[in-house]
């Protein structure tokens, strides 16, 4: 079977987010997917079954699958040429070329307001929290500025204690960005995310209350970098991207 890496929302080689692509030609197990999920040790590796439509698609970190992954599914568009309807544990999900990249097509993710968990905060030393939310599965975290997102050295077995997926650490962003973010996903094997497309889906309605407008620029400032650009869209979000294959190979077991 055929298999690439594509660094996902980016439009440079070994920048943005790293993910395997592996064109399945049979069935196969979850455990075997898990096996190479754990072989490619990237954040995601997805599975794709074009023998089928939509096509089945299923992603894995070295240790879960996932519900729902952003960049392995820009990824995977990119490999197949970009007009894809996606079937996943989130629903259909479609990517379509546009001029400026590949739009995905993803479900929102609404957020409630919480008092900071004393835990969390204390788990995110050096910054100030402005507030907390809770989404489907990730805490999201305001601080004041892209200076102190870039300086959260955060206590990650904390975090990987914690029932969530994850934590998304974010502030205005400046630049060109709209707002910037960084995320961090211990629990399910990914110390630090270099660019989390499904956080975008949270990050996108927060950030679109806050400064009135549905189409934004969004900027993950891990040490690879990316951008990704979100709108608004009732209960989904688009989110586009570029990508860029950097390997492709065999599957020989």
């Amino acid at each position: 079977m055929d298999v690439y890496v594509v660094d996902a929302f980016t439009d440079q080689a070994f920048r943005g987010n790293p993910a395997a692509v592996v064109l399945l030609t049979e069935d196969r197990s979850a455990e075997w997917m898990q096996s190479v999920a754990a072989e490619m040790n990237l954040s995601e590796t997805a599975f794709a079954d074009t023998r089928a439509d939509p096509i089945p698609l299923r992603w894995f970190t070295p240790k879960a699958e996932v519900d729902l992954c952003g960049h392995a599914t820009l990824a995977t568009a990119h490999v197949l040429g970009g007009a894809c309807r996606f079937s996943t544990r989130s629903g259909v999900l479609t990517a379509t070329p546009t001029d400026a990249g590949i739009e995905l097509d993803f479900p929102a993710d609404p957020l409630q307001p919480i008092e900071p968990p004393a835990a969390l905060v204390a788990a995110l030393p050096g910054v100030t929290v402005l507030s907390a939310y809770r989404g489907r599965e990730d805490f999201l975290v305001r601080v004041a500025s892209a200076a102190e997102v870039l300086a959260v050295r955060p206590d990650l077995s904390a975090f990987a204690r914690d029932s969530s997926r994850g934590v998304i650490v974010t502030a205005p962003g400046d630049r060109g960005a709209d707002f910037v973010s960084r995320c961090f996903y211990p629990a399910v094997g990914i110390d630090e995310d270099p660019v989390t497309g499904s956080a975008h889906c949270t990050l996108a309605g927060h950030w679109s209350r806050e400064l009135g407008r549905s189409l934004l620029v969004g900027k993950q400032l891990s040490a690879r970098g990316g951008t990704v650009t979100v709108r608004t869209d009732g209960d989904r979000v688009r989110l586009t991207g570029q990508a860029v294959t950097v390997l492709t190979g065999r599957l020989t077991c």
